[in-house]
């Protein structure tokens, strides 16, 4: 079975062009919905950090191959390595070898926490983009969901096609997600509120009415309106001023408080596992134990048609 998952760089595909100064990543898994695997968040934060450094880069652009940007990580991968006896899997999402640490055990405190505040550090391959000192263009389309939308929420600017839907599974079952203090302040409390309490996703029309979109075009057009905003961006102020500019924009967002916002959402994810279901409430451990496609779909179809994740299931009127 893990031979048939791409590598990280099969995933994640990275080109410049010197003489732009335009970087374009690439998230290549559409058979996946562009799920990344934990090596491919790694090598997304690692290639971040180079372009942050690289004196070739002024712009980075971030789109995804198919119908859609993404729809989150890869969740099986995931819960596959947290319930792992071998502690190799899990530990990778550290970039630690298997045999270099002992993991904090089950019942500690630090065996969630530890990955909660992980979650809030850039190298997580999380929260990169609020660390680059670069302009960064996000290309959405289709399904903006999960981490892909932590993307989004820290993206300098976000282009979107007109299909496009945004939110966090995690709404409708655990009820955090890192990024939640960022999406609140990008989006306006108030919609994001609702957002959170019906979990239900936004449109780009409705995105781009609270101000977390800069533009939404026609699917055909996107492309074309993605390299007109790189294009203008590359050719405005020279590089050494845009570090400038992004400092003072990183100021003004700590005063703001997104670091301490990713800190306190790691906090209460690490004790998410303490709330108890109401009568009939689906929690996240029977998402997992029930099987995870079949529950999602069972869960979607309670909500009205407009509100539900799935754009067939949205499409579908009961």
């Amino acid at each position: 079975m893990a031979d048939s998952v791409p590598s990280a760089e099969e995933i994640i595909l990275y080109e410049k062009d010197p003489k732009t100064r335009i970087a374009t990543i690439t998230l290549n898994r559409p058979d996946h919905l562009n799920a990344p695997t934990i090596a491919a968040r790694v090598r997304y934060a690692d290639l971040l950090h180079r372009a942050n450094v690289d004196d070739e880069v002024k712009v980075l652009v971030i789109r995804g191959v198919g119908d859609d940007l993404g729809t989150g990580a890869d969740l099986p991968e995931f819960m596959a390595a947290q319930n792992s006896e071998d502690p190799g899997p899990r530990l990778a999402e550290y970039r630690i070898g298997a045999d270099e640490v002992t993991y904090p055990p089950e019942g500690s405190f630090r065996h969630g926490a530890t990955l909660g505040q992980w979650y809030a550090a850039p190298h997580s391959g999380i929260r990169g983009l609020q660390d680059f000192k670069k302009i960064s263009i996000l290309e959405v389309k289709g399904y903006c969901y999960g981490w892909h939308f932590y993307q989004a929420a820290d993206a300098d600017l976000v282009i979107s096609s007109d299909d496009a839907l945004f939110g966090h599974p995690a709404f409708r079952y655990i009820g955090w997600a890192p990024r939640m203090w960022w999406w609140a302040q990008t989006m306006g409390i108030r919609k994001f509120q609702e957002m959170v309490f019906t979990g239900r996703p936004f449109t780009a029309d409705e995105m781009y009415e609270c101000n977390f979109l800069n533009s939404v075009v026609p699917r055909g057009e996107l492309e074309a309106e993605v390299d007109k905003y790189a294009q203008a961006c590359a050719r405005n102020r020279p590089t050494d001023t845009v570090f400038m500019q992004k400092t003072f924009f990183e100021f003004m967002k700590q005063y703001q408080g997104e670091y301490l916002g990713s800190m306190i959402s790691g906090l209460f994810e690490s004790i998410g596992g303490t709330a108890r279901p109401d009568t009939d409430d689906l929690m996240f451990d029977e998402v997992m134990g029930r099987g995870l496609s079949n529950t999602v779909k069972d869960n979607d179809s309670k909500f009205p048609p407009e509100w539900r994740l799935s754009k067939k299931a949205r499409n579908r009127k009961d």
